[in-house]
């Protein structure tokens, strides 16, 4: 596949969780991102073609890529050791997303505040995963995406790790203010239309809400929630140092 921008191509070279078989640059660009991605590709054994303007916009499926392609492989997944395999799980499962754009937010929100481990049900992003790495400001080549068959006994498995399990959930729930993130958790985010499924319901510790300030009765949407409360994650655990 292409991906296209300097954010992805670095992320892909830097993530390296996928292969980088090749880097095409357009021949006038030199200044220092460019040159710094041409080197780390070179010390990568990844060759690096100066091409002409006409040869990448005939190569790109759009007009935003800044001069940088790169054809790589598919993004290899990490397993749920690599989610756990920290001082102190911050994990996330996620359900009923499906748009790319939607999911490449989530991941960045997700990855900034903290994230060690992001589930999907599994299915094939490969015809969408150039909008995730771009959507996502690259931060999808960098924190761990566990695919599973089974959300349900994936989180059950989690909670035998010692992970406490909060749903994204406003019935039987107590403000996100209220819930302790300090300990290894995992935060279940449902999509706007079909929200977290019954089976991984069944399996949650606690239900929690986002408080807002006026009556307003909308859901937000998973990126929305996502940002919300990966970063009450994070500022719980700053302040307990």
């Amino acid at each position: 596949m292409i991906l296209e921008g300097r954010i992805s191509v670095k992320a892909a070279l830097l993530g390296k969780n996928r292969e980088v078989y090749r880097l095409w640059v357009r021949d006038t660009l030199d200044d220092r991102d460019t040159r710094f991605i041409v080197r780390t590709a070179e010390q990568m054994n990844v060759p690096v073609h100066s091409v002409p303007a006409q040869e990448i916009d005939c190569k790109a499926s759009g007009r935003t890529h800044g001069g940088i392609l790169a054809e790589t492989g598919s993004r290899k997944y990490q397993s749920l050791e690599n989610a756990l395999n920290c001082g102190n799980p911050f994990a996330v499962l996620l359900e009923g997303v499906e748009d790319p754009f939607n999911l490449g937010y989530v991941i960045r929100s997700l990855y900034s505040a903290g994230c060690t481990g992001l589930i999907l049900r599994n299915r094939s992003w490969e015809n969408a995963e150039s909008t995730i790495v771009r959507s996502s400001a690259g931060a999808s080549e960098y924190i761990n995406l566990i695919m599973t068959e089974d959300p349900a006994e994936t989180l059950r498995e989690l909670k035998q790790h010692g992970l406490y399990a909060y749903a994204a959930m406003r019935k039987d729930a107590v403000s996100y203010f209220d819930a302790d993130f300090t300990d290894p958790v995992v935060l279940c985010i449902g999509g706007e239309m079909r929200g977290l499924s019954s089976a991984v319901l069944k399996e949650c510790d606690q239900n929690i809400y986002i408080p807002y300030a006026n009556d307003f009765r909308a859901a937000l949407n998973a990126a929305g929630a996502s940002a919300a409360l990966g970063f009450e994650v994070m500022r719980q655990r700053s302040r307990k140092g």
